[in-house]
């Protein structure tokens, strides 16, 4: 099984065999339980990250210590609270499922025979018959791709004559000239700085992340000397 988090990130064949919707028994079980661990052990990884080995066992068993025995001390009502929301689960989506079987004249062998028809759709979507894959690699190189270059190329025509109005340009400048060249660097230094943009964005991004995580304390200091 995999955990509803995740199993989004699967392909939808993936997910008929191995999603919790689609396995009987699973009911509203998520399958995530180590991540509700991780997001409180991970708090620990501050404060044990420049310690000796014995304080970071030390540490580590009190804190699965301590969360054992307040997981065990709620766990009555834990039971009791999951048991009385499975019962109205139950009843709600009981009552829902008759009514829209009854209203497209629908049976529980109907919903088994969907489920199998899309795994039989899916499965045949892998590989495509080689005729089938002869026609769209025809298609795709010999009659899209001379379609999209000629319209690249009608395109460009029509930009670069706009820019030349624009610009009062008689004649057009020559690859290596004075303007060509000044402005082709302008360009170059605007790719530059948009890439630093860029990865000025990303690193805030994991900054954020790690401080999410509770581990944005946990590198080793990096002094930048300007």
């Amino acid at each position: 099984m995999v955990g509803t988090f995740h199993g989004h990130a699967h392909n939808q064949r993936c997910q008929l065999d191995w999603h919790p919707m689609y396995i009987p028994g699973t009911g509203h079980t998520e399958g995530e339980g180590c991540e509700h661990i991780f997001s409180t052990s991970n708090e620990l990884a501050c404060s044990t990250r420049h310690v000796n080995h014995f304080h970071r066992h030390q540490a580590i068993e009190e804190h699965f210590a301590f969360w054992d025995a307040d997981k065990y001390a709620a766990l009555s009502n834990y039971l009791w609270n999951h048991y009385l929301d499975a019962l109205k689960s139950v009843q709600l989506l009981t009552a829902e499922l008759e009514t829209i079987k009854a209203k497209l004249h629908l049976s529980n062998n109907n919903f088994l025979g969907f489920f199998d028809q899309e795994c039989v759709y899916l499965d045949s979507l892998k590989q495509p018959a080689p005729q089938d894959q002869l026609s769209i690699h025809y298609v795709v190189q010999a009659h899209i791709r001379v379609d999209l270059s000629y319209a690249k190329l009608q395109h460009a025509k029509v930009l670069v004559a706009h820019c030349d109005s624009l610009l009062s340009v008689d004649e057009r400048w020559a690859i290596g000239g004075k303007e060509y060249n000044h402005f082709k660097e302008e360009a170059t230094l605007g790719k530059y700085h948009a890439t630093l943009d860029e990865l000025e964005h990303l690193v805030v991004m994991r900054l954020f992340k790690l401080s999410k995580l509770s581990l944005s304390g946990t590198g080793l200091s990096v002094l930048v000397s300007a």
